[in-house]
């Protein structure tokens, strides 16, 4: 192989295969000599690989681990499955992976060939994510496309529906992407109303980039940055906080859980922090937060243990108010039919039934019930 770049890549292609390649079957299989083979390993290691070698009388070479990540060389099926767990690490918000399989998998779309990006799109629409509700399903497309704007500076136009469905057509200077864990939310300058806005990306639709490139105006939150690195990922963070804490009241929790601290925060979104252990094998929340009343009594019911709410207030008498109502729901009963009698003379006659076709043995007694999973549920 005379090809000098197509060779050093078809040599890392191998060498990348997790096993220690001998330089002589690494030169049969690019049909040059085994110096030609330790002269593309030098230019490999110059361009940040690290190749290791093994000496004796038949030496090997192996890629290892390194300082920095070096750039890697995927086949079709392995590009196609790191696209698809990039889609589903963004597209549901999964708090820790979510801007960054953004990232990732704009960078990825932009040079996956066509005929992936089919087989990729295919996948994703035959598959059916399994999810805890607590949060909207995105299409990564809209993602990936809002993504590239925001990286290349590129204006935006979208549809968007309002929360009350209200339908609009906007153009906009996109910011920063930013994940609530529960939410995408886009960041930008809306150049019909000339002013800052935030929008819910699950109400974005239709997004497509101009092609119109803008200069990033700098954003009104104090010490923002606009020249693209991590300290404007971190001012957008901070102004959809204060735009949120706008538009909704904010509410400061008190509440006790009745189990370690470590059980209670594996089953609280992460947002409202992590609570405090007491001496008494309980622990202790103190957040404050602008999740709305329902969705805040809902997920302190789901951490499954006893909890007692100090405050807020409307939260003791929304608690208080919705006890009731699963009281009252757990206890009531269905007027029998008169045609099939009551629930107990059925069941007796269900037994009766049961005995006399296969007998019964008093000594045994039934199994007991199985324990449901509150994952199931």
């Amino acid at each position: 192989m005379s090809d000098t770049p197509a060779r050093l890549l078809k040599l890392l292609s191998l060498l990348q295969t997790p096993r220690e390649w001998p330089g002589g079957e690494l030169a049969e299989r690019l049909d040059v000599s085994p110096r030609t083979i330790r002269r593309d390993v030098d230019r490999l290691r110059e361009l940040g690989y690290p190749v290791e070698a093994s000496r004796g009388s038949v030496g090997g070479y192996r890629l290892v681990a390194g300082a920095a990540m070096p750039p890697l060389l995927l086949d079709d099926e392995e590009a196609v499955a790191i696209a698809v767990g990039l889609r589903a690490g963004a597209g549901h918000a999964i708090e820790g992976v979510d801007e960054a399989s953004v990232r990732a998998l704009a960078k990825l779309e932009q040079v996956l060939p066509s005929r992936l990006r089919h087989r990729v799109s295919a996948l994703q629409n035959a598959t059916v994510p399994l999810t805890r509700g607590d949060g909207a399903t995105i299409d990564p497309r809209t993602l990936t496309t809002l993504a590239s704007a925001a990286t290349g500076r590129e204006r935006l136009r979208f549809a968007y529906r309002s929360g009350d469905g209200t339908r609009t057509k906007r153009q906009v200077e996109p910011y920063r992407l930013v994940s609530t864990g529960q939410r995408w939310y886009l960041v930008a300058y809306d150049l019909g109303r000339e002013d800052w806005r935030t929008f819910r990306v699950d109400r974005v639709g239709e997004p497509y980039a101009t092609g119109a490139r803008f200069a990033p105006r700098p954003l009104p939150v104090e010490g923002a940055g606009s020249d693209g690195n991590d300290a404007g990922s971190g001012d957008a963070a901070k102004y959809l906080s204060r735009s949120m804490r706008r538009m909704k009241p904010e509410l400061c929790l008190d509440v006790w859980f009745g189990a370690p601290a470590e059980f209670v925060a594996a089953r609280l979104p992460a947002h409202l922090g992590a609570p405090e252990p007491d001496a008494e094998g309980g622990c202790r929340l103190r957040t404050s937060c602008t999740d709305s009343l329902e969705w805040v009594a809902l997920r302190l019911a789901l951490v499954d243990c006893e909890f007692s709410a100090q405050g807020p207030p409307e939260l003791v008498e929304y608690l208080e108010g919705l006890g009731a109502r699963l009281t009252r729901a757990a206890r009531s009963r269905r007027p029998a039919d008169p045609g099939q009698g009551s629930d107990a003379e059925q069941r007796s006659d269900a037994e009766q039934r049961s005995d006399a076709e296969q007998g019964s043995d008093p000594e045994q007694g039934s199994d007991p019930e199985q324990g449901s999973d509150p994952e199931q549920g």
